[in-house]
């Protein structure tokens, strides 16, 4: 199946589910498209054994695609610049400290929890797997997924503050997954040195790395921008061209250099974000142009996403272990996502005061997504990488349909409840 044909079929299919679920089904976008997708995907598990039709070339297009290659190494950067490039940094500056420690020390937390509690669980079942791997499942499935979470805040009017920590928690939890997956996996299969000081320079490299190449990319970014500005021209094709080669050039030379891709994309696009807020001049002339363009990027991006989330059924391997595994692993999870909010939060409040959020709210703002589904479909071949691929996606179906269809109505009871207008 040629990359053409991939390619045509998945925008077909994306299109017909957005319309079937615009005019029929009528849920949050992401929500009611990869509903229709896994739907339609059991439906054609379904024909296939009992041998009705020719239901092959299905799976053979899931394969084609290649999920966790075309996530993490092209739809991830597109997706977190486009997020990043529309944030108000000075708002976001104001609760740095909070989005910090969520993004860092809470998904270590987070990431701890959920491992030490799944090796409990999964021995239980007579499933032999290794402590590193289990937390390694914590550091796959502990980043939130934004994309459905802040459509349902913005839909139900949600307080800015809320907003603005779940954003910057998503965009920077998101790099941290990757870099703490990296070394988590470095670590299990043995390619890393399990020594402070091997850890500690993994984590300056990947982490310092990409900031200080998003920073030099996206300050080189600006100043090609302003030139074009400047000189008077009224082409804003050659700036949009600009900010695709700094995302596409930056995330590649990101892989390169060996340094955090995702953290670079979602530097160079806060820096430019900023210095768009802070220009003045004929500058304000161009930025609706490139603001209308990746948030058309990123709509169509995240219909793709959901759909390939739920063509993926296609090509698991499904147990009955796992479902009962799920049963328990899923509270878990959401257990856990508690302790890694609430406690920061509560930590923080002794310093400086964090107006009309808690644990609880941010707990169900949990949603997981795509990342999650690529880092475990990224795991090696020698590892338990079934398992751990179903469970994933077990708990991301769950996390996008139960969390996403039930956190309107909380948002609601919470605002009610606090008298938030």
């Amino acid at each position: 199946m040629s990359l053409f044909t991939v390619f045509a079929i998945v925008i077909t299919l994306t299109a017909i589910f957005s319309y079937i679920n615009e005019i029929y089904i009528k849920l949050p976008g992401t929500i009611g498209i990869m509903l229709a997708s896994l739907i339609s995907s059991i439906v054609f598990l379904v024909l296939g054994s009992i041998g009705f039709g020719h239901t092959e070339w299905a799976t053979d297009l899931v394969i084609a695609a290649d999920f966790n290659h075309l996530f993490m190494n092209g739809m991830l950067s597109f997706l977190l610049f486009a997020a990043a490039l529309r944030v108000n940094v000075t708002k976001l500056k104001e609760f740095a400290l909070t989005i910090a420690y969520l993004a860092t020390f809470g998904i270590v937390i987070s990431s701890l929890f959920i491992g030490f509690a799944m090796y409990w669980i999964v021995s239980h079942f007579g499933v032999d797997l290794p402590i590193l791997y289990a937390i390694l499942f914590g550091a796959i499935i502990s980043p939130i997924d934004a994309v459905v979470v802040l459509k349902i805040l913005k839909r139900v009017n949600a307080d800015n503050t809320m907003e603005t920590i779940i954003t910057g928690e998503s965009l920077f939890n998101d790099a941290a997954a990757v870099v703490l997956f990296v070394l988590l996996l470095g670590l299990a299969s043995g390619t890393t040195s399990m020594t402070a000081v091997g850890i500690g320079e993994f984590f300056l490299r990947e982490a310092l790395g990409g900031l200080g190449l998003g920073l030099v990319l996206g300050y080189v970014a600006h100043l090609m921008i302003l030139q074009i500005v400047y000189k008077g021209s009224d082409n804003h094709i050659v700036i949009i061209l600009l900010t695709l080669a700094l995302v596409s050039g930056g995330y590649t030379l990101a892989e390169l250099l060996d340094v955090s891709g995702p953290l670079t994309s979602v530097v160079s696009g806060l820096f430019l974000a900023k210095s768009r807020h802070d220009s003045i001049g004929t500058e304000y002339e161009h930025r609706h142009y490139v603001r209308d363009f990746w948030e058309v990027i990123d709509e169509v991006l995240n219909a793709v996403l959901f759909v390939l989330i739920g063509l993926e059924v296609l090509i698991l391997n499904f147990k009955q272990t796992y479902f009962l595994g799920c049963s328990l692993v899923i509270p878990v999870i959401i257990i856990a996502r508690y302790i890694s909010v609430e406690f920061p939060l509560v930590f923080l409040r002794l310093f400086r005061p964090i107006p009309r959020i808690k644990g609880l709210i941010m707990t169900w703002t949990g949603i997981r997504g795509g990342v999650s589904i690529a880092l475990a479909l990224s795991l090696p071949d020698d590892s338990p990488r079934n398992i751990l691929l179903v469970l994933t996606y077990i708990v991301v179906v769950f996390s996008i349909i139960v969390q996403g269809l039930t956190l309107g109505p909380a948002v609601k009871w919470y605002k009610k409840r606090l008298g938030i207008e």
